[in-house]
């Protein structure tokens, strides 16, 4: 008799070396389909966050950005190629995500993320990927999470040195305003 499963054959021929792994199998393949991610920014942090998402079969993933992509930042924004030069992001990203996974479900929002449409936004979402290169974006986000009682995962580089954290406030851990109270006043830090 064969399991029962949320997943499609195509699906099931996808993910067959996840599925293989003892401590992962179905049941985590299966979770990882009914999982919904949202990330802030389809850059330099969130071209290989979605990327990554998306192959690895996470089922619902909502990408923010109103940027257009530049001829500058696509040896990092892997999202992007040069054909997609002007095109906004957040549609280059969709075509790349579908490429590489047509069955993710992928909202697209493109404009800022503001305190007028944040919490709308990150609602429906299990956790915030926190991908933004500006000090209000970045407690914006922190704020929301923080609200919906989510997890916020945060990453940051700067030359040749990179962070990422998981902020879970409502699991008794800090947020990031915990730790950063105040943003640095305008100029103070190097973008």
């Amino acid at each position: 008799m064969s399991e029962q499963t949320n997943l499609n054959d195509e699906e099931l021929r996808r993910y067959a070396r996840h599925i293989s792994l003892p401590s992962f199998g179905m049941e985590g393949q299966e979770r990882l389909k009914e999982s919904s991610v949202l990330c802030i920014g389809a850059g330099g942090l969130g071209s290989p966050s979605t990327m990554y998402l998306a192959a690895a079969g996470v089922g619902h993933i909502g990408l923010v950005d109103m940027d257009e992509v530049d001829a500058s930042n696509i040896q990092r924004q892997l999202l992007h190629g040069t054909d997609d030069i002007g095109r906004k992001k957040i549609e280059s990203a969709k075509d790349t995500i579908h490429n590489i996974n047509p069955n993710v479900q992928l909202d697209v929002y493109g404009d800022a993320f503001s305190p007028d449409n944040s919490i709308i936004i990150a609602q429906s979402y299990d956790i915030i990927i926190d991908g933004t290169d500006n000090f209000p974006a970045r407690y914006l986000v922190n704020d929301v999470a923080k609200i919906l009682r989510i997890p916020n995962v945060y990453g940051s580089v700067f030359r040749f040195e990179g962070q990422v954290s998981v902020f879970a406030p409502h699991l008794d851990g800090p947020c990031y305003r915990c730790l950063f109270p105040d943003p640095p006043a305008p100029g103070a830090v190097p973008d």
